[in-house]
């Protein structure tokens, strides 16, 4: 039986392999609309082909695929370049979707999402509740078969460019905390809502600010019941932390190699520090690997990333600012020029990369807040007195 799974895992990695071979879209253009279009097409042509979700069920569009095949589908996708699938979509509203949605939710939102003609953008964190999110004070309020939804929330990744956002918002009192939080899917574009970009220090407008003004949201698009949006909340960012786990890993291999070639490149593995510092990056990546295996494993067996899920946002997340922080120093001087300097390695990429990870250990829930996470739910250490309740 082993050999006959081993064979048709390298008759599926070859099926992979001839489909990226036909269709991979090759160079992505440079424009940031251009782009976009660009990584829904392929998001189309994998649904439309039979290769997208790996993870999903085949009712839904996906590919229903077993563990280990899942493993090959992400080293082959992650080897080609090809570009990610659009928004927040697929490994964050879709598994919630799936496991809480009401069959007309389903039917409405997960092929769309599946083949990128609705790209999602997550509404959770606010000006005054980012680590604290059942401090969150964007209200609905019922009226009749809609809520009536008004607040802003901050740091929304690639809002401007979303099509629908799944939000969380306060259905109960204040002081209610977790306990009146409620889980909607919002138009992007109805009436009272307003996108703001903000450019962080890599010069981007990655992040933005959203702004609801008595924007009107039907109930039927409410994910689970009212007040009980906390629940789903957590499994959502339960995948936001273990998304993509297996494809970040392969990611990283990619970049890790990329790195021990510039140190080549550079003349510098001379050096036992540079040489011990990039064995140490090839050890992690692997762990990296392992630990993502783990997750979605957790995932398969459970329907949950549960609390580990912590660990491998917290891992990766410092894993990523320490290797740019390497690569910035092993160019010296030149880690100092930007992008568009005549100057400057390889286009710049690596002190983009360094700018761009210094927000690593903030997304996705803080370092701070993954530590007591960690502590708590998989130590079964003490609660920390300071922290409100969860």
């Amino acid at each position: 039986m082993a050999t006959d799974d081993a064979t048709g895992d390298e008759a599926f990695r070859a099926s992979v392999r001839a489909f990226l071979k036909e269709h991979a879209p090759g160079r992505p253009p440079r424009g940031a609309a251009e782009r976009l279009a660009f990584a829904k097409a392929w998001a189309a042509t994998k649904f439309d082909h039979g290769f997208a979700g790996p993870s999903w069920p085949r009712e839904h569009g996906g590919m229903d695929l077993p563990f280990p095949r899942q493993v090959i589908y992400n080293e082959e996708m992650a080897g080609v370049r090809v570009p990610a699938h659009p928004g927040t979509g697929w490994d964050m509203v879709g598994p919630t979707i799936i496991k809480y949605g009401t069959a007309e939710q389903q039917a409405a939102y997960l092929r769309p999402t599946l083949r990128a003609d609705i790209v999602w953008a997550q509404g959770f964190s606010e000006p005054d509740a980012g680590s604290d999110l059942p401090g969150l004070r964007t209200a609905a309020r019922r009226d009749g078969d809609h809520y009536v939804v008004t607040g802003q929330k901050v740091w929304n990744t690639n809002a401007d460019k979303a099509d629908m956002f799944f939000v969380l918002v306060r259905t109960g009192t204040r002081e209610s905390r977790q306990k009146g939080i409620s889980y909607l899917l919002v138009d992007a574009r109805a009436p009272g809502v307003t996108v703001r970009p903000i450019r962080d220090m890599t010069g981007r407008e990655h992040f933005c600010e959203i702004f609801f003004d008595e924007v009107r949201v039907p109930v039927a698009d409410r994910v689970g019941e009212e007040n009980e949006g906390w629940r789903i909340a957590r499994t959502t960012l339960g995948h936001e932390r273990s998304a993509g786990a297996l494809t970040q890993a392969a990611f990283y291999r990619r970049i890790v190699d990329e790195l021990i070639a510039l140190a080549r490149e550079r003349g510098a593995v001379a050096d036992p520090g540079v040489r011990r510092r990039l064995a140490d990056f090839d050890v992690r990546v692997r762990v990296m690997n392992v630990h993502a295996a783990r997750t979605i494993a957790s995932i398969i067996a459970t329907g949950e990333p549960g609390p580990t899920s912590s660990v491998s946002r917290l891992y990766n997340s410092v894993f990523e600012q320490e290797l740019h922080e390497f690569a910035v120093d092993l160019l010296g001087p030149f880690g100092l020029l930007g992008r568009g300097d005549p100057d400057t390695v390889q286009r710049g990429r690596w002190t983009t990369g360094w700018l761009a990870t210094r927000a690593s250990t903030i997304g996705a829930g803080t370092a701070e807040i993954h530590r007591n996470t960690i502590a708590e739910q998989v130590l079964g250490l003490p609660r920390d007195p300071a922290m409100p309740p969860r």
